[in-house]
């Protein structure tokens, strides 16, 4: 089975609904995998938006949420899991606003696409504190065993005829 990450909130490559965005509720959506290669360890979990801040112009990849040391045998995350919440073992990272947990889409300008980027380690990683995404995927140097990612887009404005 290939390794593949999906969410039952949305499709790959279609609209993130609103209530995941600063338009709406700002929680994280539902995710699940499977696949995971044979001698993975520990997962990890970067959310990015590679557009900001204009996808006319990017300059920089801005971080959404980043979570390491998910239990190898973990198959996803439920909507709106709470920092306090997150599976035994798992430790969050600091995103673009500078603070650990999910910040969903809220893009200036334009519609932006959101990667969501699973890796499976053959290691676990030593606790890392309040890491950024340079040194979190520096630590991940050399044990990424396979990679599996989903698509998301969002544009302000996107949810105003959702119920």
């Amino acid at each position: 089975m290939a390794f593949q990450i999906r969410s039952p909130s949305f499709e790959h490559n279609a609209k993130i609904p609103s209530r995941f965005t600063c338009e709406g509720q700002d929680i994280s959506p539902e995710l699940r995998w499977s696949g995971a290669p044979e001698g993975t360890r520990s997962l990890v979990l970067i959310v990015e938006d590679p557009d900001a801040p204009d996808p006319a112009a990017p300059k920089r990849v801005f971080v959404h949420w980043m979570l390491y040391n998910l239990p190898a045998n973990s198959t996803g995350l439920a909507e709106n899991l709470a920092s306090d919440r997150l599976p035994y073992g798992t430790k969050a990272g600091q995103n673009g606003w500078q603070r650990a947990g999910y910040g969903g889409p809220c893009p200036p300008i334009g519609r932006h696409r959101y990667f969501f980027k699973l890796y499976a380690l053959d290691i676990e990683l030593p606790d890392l504190g309040d890491v950024d995404k340079l040194r979190l995927i520096e630590t991940m140097e050399g044990h990424v065993i396979e990679q599996a990612e989903m698509i998301g887009t969002y544009q302000k404005g996107d949810g105003a005829h959702e119920g």
